[in-house]
């Protein structure tokens, strides 16, 4: 890092990318220095829209130029390991959106390689980053609603997506879980932990990648998690969190919040609304500003995003993909397991 300026890489061009970079460029204390895509005409382009200095048509040449700090990576999920790896061994910091890999042995090899290279590494989970949601968090754990006795949340989209868009493609590890479903098995997490117990359905394309999947997590403290996500029919984008003395709800896009609703028996709801002060509620760069944050003491990870967080979602992801019968390409066995041959 030059300074307290922290200095970006962009690795791919697509929507998520340019909505992060256009939060990026906002931020005083962060410059974009360089872009990078498949193609010589997709980074220039992008680097023309956003002012960025440096363009480069391979991954490889953004990974080894020693004026980026850290690589933000925003390909496909399926490109994650490879993106994100290829950064930390050439000793850049990453920030990788969710889902953070295809599966958990994609992750483990991740963090391993972040280890090995002392290297920072954090998923993209802007949600753990939001100060309503860290607001929330701050509620449960303090006890506002007493022992946690059930989570719901949902995320849905109504398409339809053609057989050719990514998220029909297996290739391109497609279906609502890795995409959407993300979103609620993190905020789950985020209150409960790790489930003890996972059952799940899914509604599966002819690609065989699932369009709406409903998943129920259970806790040995007894607690129960609902949730569902799909990619043919809009949902209301809410959650709830119950406990033994009141409930949170988050009436709609739960996972970037502009109120939450606090109810207890025998008082009036409590309303806790977004600061405008805080930016839109769709801004990314409160994760940016963690990631940077981390960067400046020294911290290989975020205690808001932790490894071992990104870990846990990632095996409870495989296990409802294994209970719904979800496999990629080159999974010569079930998500997660350590291959026989």
């Amino acid at each position: 890092m030059t300074g307290e300026r922290v200095r970006w890489g962009i690795l791919a061009t697509g929507g998520i990318a340019a909505a992060f970079t256009a939060d990026l460029v906002d931020m005083p204390d962060a410059e974009v220095v360089a872009v990078a895509s498949r193609t010589d005409a997709s980074a220039k382009a992008f680097a023309e829209r956003f002012g960025i200095p440096k363009a480069y048509g391979d991954w490889a040449s953004l990974a080894e130029d020693p004026d980026v700090d850290i690589v933000y990576v925003a390909t496909p999920h399926a490109a994650h390991r490879a993106a994100a790896g290829m950064c930390l061994e050439a000793g850049r910091h990453v920030l990788c959106e969710k889902a953070f890999t295809l599966n958990t042995r994609e992750a483990e090899e991740l963090v391993a390689l972040a280890k090995e290279h002392d290297r920072f590494l954090m998923e993209a989970m802007w949600m753990y980053c939001n100060p309503l949601i860290r607001r929330l968090k701050t509620l449960v754990d303090d006890g506002a609603i007493g022992e946690v006795r059930t989570v719901q949340a949902d995320f849905g989209i109504n398409g339809p997506f053609p057989p050719s868009h990514r998220l029909r493609d297996p290739a391109q590890g497609g279906g609502a879980l890795l995409d959407l479903g993300v979103y609620p098995v993190s905020f789950a997490q985020l209150l409960l932990g790790e489930p003890s117990d996972i059952t799940a359905r899914a509604v599966l394309s002819d690609e065989g990648v699932d369009l709406q999947t409903g998943a129920l997590l259970s806790w040995e403290s007894g607690a129960l998690a609902s949730v569902h996500c799909s990619i043919n029919g809009g949902t209301a984008v809410s959650a709830s969190v119950t406990g033994s003395e009141g409930r949170i709800d988050i009436p709609e896009g739960f996972f970037f919040p502009d109120r939450l609703v606090l109810h207890r028996d025998g008082r009036d709801p409590e309303k806790f609304t977004a600061d405008p002060a805080d930016g839109p509620r769709t801004s990314l760069r409160h994760e940016a500003a963690e990631a940077m944050r981390a960067l400046r003491a020294g911290e290989t990870e975020s205690p808001l995003v932790p490894l071992d967080g990104s870990l846990a979602v990632m095996r409870t992801l495989d296990a409802i993909r294994d209970r719904i019968g979800v496999r990629y390409p080159g999974e010569v066995s079930q998500p997660g397991e350590a291959d026989t041959d």
